[in-house]
Order: C-alpha cells, then sequence, then structure tokens
C-alpha cells in the first residue's frame, strides 16, 4: 500500500509539473513550433525528474522531500507567480475580466514598489538603453508583482514556523532524506554548519534581486528590448528573478529550524542523560 500511494503521488507531483510549465505556451500567443517542442521537452523532463524523485525511497535532489508544506509552498509560489503573468501577457492578445484584473494589480504594485534602490526599480535596469518608456513599464510590472507574490510565500513560510508547524512533531525528521545535499557526517558540529549554510542562503536569497540587475548590465549592457517581446520569455525571466531569491530564503530559514530542534533534542538528550543522532530529530 505504501508503493502504491508513493507512486500515485509521485505521478500525481509530476502532472502538476508538467502542466505548470506548459501554461505559459498554451495561454499566450506567438508559440511556433519550435518553441512548442521546446516547452514539450522541458515539460517532460521536469515531470520525469519529479516522478522519480518522489517515487525513489532514497534522497536525491529534491531537499525537504518528506517535510510539507515546504515543496507545497514553492510549487504553490511558482504557479501563482506563473499564472499570474500569463494572465498579465495574455491581456494584450486576448483581453477578458481575469486578465484586466491581473494587468491592473501588476501595474499598481509596480507603481507602489518603483522607488529609488528598490529591487523592481534595478530590474528594470536590466533593459538596455533602446528599451522605450513603455516597455520599461512592461517588466516594471511583471517584476513588482511577482517579487510581491514571492514575499508573501516566504512569509507564510515564516508564519508555518512560527506558529511551530514545521516540521510536522508527530513524524521524526530525517536529515539525510531532507537534506541530501548536506552531508550531516562531514565533520564539524552539525548544528554550526546548518546555522552556516541557512545564513549562507538567507543573506544570498536577500541579495539576488539587487545582483542579478547588475550582473546583467554589467556583463550583457542590459537585455535587448526584442529579447523580451516574446510574452512567454518575459514570464520566465521574471519567474527566474523571483522565484531563486525567494527559494533560497525559505531554504535557509528551513535549515535554521532544523539547527534549532537538533540543539534542542540535544538539550533534552543532556538533561536525561541519554546521546542524541543528528541524524534524526
Amino acid at each position: 500500500m505504501n508503493v502504491f500511494s508513493r507512486l500515485s503521488g509521485a505521478l500525481l507531483r509530476a502532472f502538476l509539473v508538467v502542466l505548470l510549465l506548459a501554461t505559459p505556451s498554451v495561454l499566450l500567443p506567438g508559440v511556433g513550433a519550435d518553441g512548442q517542442q521546446m516547452v514539450a521537452l522541458a515539460a517532460l523532463f521536469g515531470g520525469v525528474l519529479t516522478l522519480v524523485e518522489y517515487n525513489a525511497t532514497y534522497p536525491g535532489l529534491v531537499e525537504f522531500r518528506d517535510a510539507p508544506p515546504f515543496n507545497r509552498l514553492r510549487f504553490a509560489l511558482l504557479l501563482v507567480m506563473v499564472l499570474t503573468l500569463t494572465l498579465m501577457q495574455r491581456e494584450a492578445s486576448d483581453p477578458s475580466a481575469l486578465t484586466a484584473l491581473s494587468a491592473q494589480a501588476a501595474a499598481a504594485v509596480g507603481t507602489a514598489m518603483d522607488f529609488a534602490y528598490s529591487p523592481v526599480r534595478l530590474a528594470t535596469l536590466m533593459l538596455s538603453d533602446r528599451a522605450t518608456p513603455e516597455q520599461a513599464a512592461v517588466l516594471r510590472n511583471a517584476a513588482g508583482i511577482a517579487y510581491l507574490i514571492a514575499t508573501a510565500a516566504v512569509a507564510m513560510f515564516v508564519a508555518v514556523i512560527r506558529l511551530n508547524r514545521w516540521p510536522s512533531r508527530n513524524v521524526a525528521f530525517n536529515v539525510w532524506v531532507n537534506l541530501p545535499t548536506f552531508e550531516a557526517t562531514a565533520g564539524g558540529d552539525v548544528v554550526q554548519r546548518l546555522l552556516r549554510d541557512a545564513r549562507f542562503n538567507v543573506a544570498l536569497g536577500f541579495l539576488l534581486p539587487f545582483l542579478i540587475p547588475m550582473a546583467v548590465k554589467v556583463g550583457t549592457s542590459g537585455l535587448d528590448p526584442l529579447t523580451l517581446a516574446s510574452p512567454q520569455t518575459l514570464v520566465w525571466v521574471t519567474v527566474a528573478w523571483a522565484f531563486l531569491p525567494a527559494s533560497l530564503l525559505m531554504r535557509g530559514v528551513g535549515m535554521a529550524r532544523i539547527a534549532e530542534m537538533i540543539r534542542e533534542k540535544r538539550r533534552m538528550g543532556e538533561a536525561i542523560g541519554t546521546p542524541t543522532l543528528a541524524a534524526t530529530v
């Protein structure tokens, strides 16, 4: 029964990943045959990777696999972000009440967050000097709504931790399964190493929205406006700019929480005079 349950869950997750990756190409115009093939290949790869990771008994690449709702929140963040930006871009070709609402919300948020030294203002600097004010406004609106959604997702995850709802107290947290890329036995105190990695992820997640536009501007003299003329390209560029920092922030906060749990269990073990394994908390 466990094998069947794990397989059905992995199939459902794989289907949702394929649906997510295919959404912009399905809803937005101007996708040629070559573009559709690339999207289909990317969606198939993402689905197969998800299926293999969640159907496997042993860990692979996906972190916090058995610690919901971490990955569910990240998927929901990505889904809401992609869907909102796709509807915003669809307003120009196939307007409706839903697309108009998305476009108006993005414009309001983008305008409100467009102030000196803000991540949204810096995102517009990724464009080259040939960009028109209208093109800069489109990127500003997309960046503003994406950054707001990402911030809300991070705040929601922090709230879940503060309410003591993550990770679940009913199931033991296995560091090896949920952090497969973190070597718990590599040497040194595991708590200090977790805290160090947590601080690094939080700092990098906070700085990336500022660093990415600077790197693009310095390395390429700005993005060609024709590159972002494709609605699908604009969606994925903006999603990558907002999702990666939010994901790193959530990872850092999660690792800090695990370090705190290990430290608490150590104190409890010392109080009752029993040893505590760091691999399972």
